[in-house]
């Protein structure tokens, strides 16, 4: 050990501070995150299980669609039960392992996120603008090995980050200014050396968020351009409504996410970072299923087909 940290040793737990100006409607804030949670885990489902059922769902999109849908599921279920219970027993700790098993899902999840958003974003690049060698690009080979080589990338960086956490000390405080074990604000009440995990932070914010985005954005200036050709207004309304939904959800998650981690520390900014994080960890996955289903005719279709979507 370190002589600067002999010390120091590893907390038992930490404690959320969650939200304490809520402390008056401890209730109010129990029932909006149980809904969200009930509706983000009921929605996917219902997504996960019409694209395993429904044959004309059985295209690259709706698997890229399905992947997403249990990522969210995992993502929701590794943060807002712990919140739940804060506000319903006032029990604000959690346990070392118990946080940095968080923070493990909370980076896996999101680097998964977007790297699948822009699988899909390439998905739909190759729809519009090469259609006739779409079979033969987004095969089932490629697809799975896209699939595959995301939910690998992102568990091994949030692995890498998990082992860095583990090995800090903190000395500072064991108060934690947030509802759930983000890594920012952990990382902030460290009194090691964080260098490397700020290194990490700063590369990976190109490579896993800003790159992916250029990525969606060229690969959407393309779409554009491809579907401004097309002569039939029809035809371009089809084309452009088949990708709207996938936009609308990269710019939601893209613009919180980027904005959390990119604005400029400030007096209020605990309390900002805590409502953006609330939006990209809560309100993402309950919009996903409703943005992709309300929005698709082709899901809407599957709905009828499938019974989901009886009228009583």
């Amino acid at each position: 050990m370190n002589e600067k940290h002999k010390n120091y040793t590893h907390p038992d737990q930490f404690n959320l501070l969650a939200f304490p100006g809520f402390a008056d409607v401890e209730m109010l804030l129990f029932i909006l995150v149980l809904l969200m949670y009930l509706l983000a885990v009921l929605g996917n489902l219902i997504i996960i299980a019409l694209i395993c059922v429904a044959p004309q769902l059985h295209t690259p999109m709706y698997f890229f669609l399905c992947n997403l849908a249990f990522q969210d599921i995992v993502y929701i279920s590794a943060i807002q039960p712990k919140l739940m219970a804060i506000t319903i027993t006032g029990d604000h700790s959690i346990s070392f392992p118990g946080c940095i098993s968080q923070i493990f899902l909370f980076i896996f999840c999101l680097d998964t996120e977007f790297f699948l958003l822009t699988a899909m974003a390439y998905d739909r690049y190759v729809a519009i603008c090469v259609p006739l060698r779409y079979s033969v690009i987004m095969n089932k080979s490629v697809c799975t090995l896209l699939a595959v080589t995301v939910w690998l990338l992102a568990g091994f960086n949030a692995l890498v980050h998990s082992l860095l956490i583990s090995n800090l000390f903190f000395c500072k405080s064991h108060e934690l200014n947030h509802f759930f074990c983000e890594l920012k604000t952990l990382l902030s009440l460290s009194c090691s050396d964080i260098t490397a995990n700020l290194i990490i932070i700063f590369v990976e914010g190109f490579f896993i968020g800003l790159f992916p985005f250029i990525l969606i954005f060229t690969s959407y200036m393309f779409i554009i351009s491809a579907v401004l050709k097309i002569r039939s207004p029809a035809g371009q309304i089809k084309a452009f409504s088949r990708c709207s939904s996938h936009l609308i959800v990269v710019i939601l998650l893209y613009g919180t996410s980027l904005s959390f981690y990119m604005k400029p520390e400030s007096e209020h900014s605990q309390e900002q970072d805590k409502i953006l994080s609330m939006v990209y960890v809560a309100v993402v996955p309950v919009l996903n299923p409703l943005v992709y289903s309300l929005r698709n005719k082709e899901v809407l279709k599957a709905l009828k087909k499938t019974g989901l979507n009886r009228k009583h």
